[in-house]
């Protein structure tokens, strides 16, 4: 079953617009509607994008990071500055 990609663009503005509304009226660091907008942000943008690259095979820019891809990211940066050293030596 595919969604069409409007039905699903919708839906990620709508989640843009609750995450907004949610993070305007945080109450502390870990606020819980907070976080769970930036979740449905994230659910939103994923249904978007297999709907429009269904439909169009089309991407679009956007990526979403969790913490897997920063636990990555960051053994690439010390790959990276180890490289660096050992150049220095």
């Amino acid at each position: 079953m595919s969604i069409d990609p409007r039905v699903a663009l919708q839906s990620l503005t709508a989640a843009l617009e609750e995450h907004l509304i949610a993070a305007s009226a945080r109450r502390g660091e870990g606020d819980p509607a907070v976080e769970a907008a930036f979740f449905a942000v994230a659910d939103a943008f994923e249904v978007y994008e297999d709907a429009l690259y269904e439909s169009y095979q089309e991407v679009t820019p956007l990526q979403v990071f969790d913490d897997e891809d920063e636990d990555e990211e960051e053994v690439l940066d010390d790959e990276e500055d180890l490289e660096i050293l050992d150049q220095n030596q």
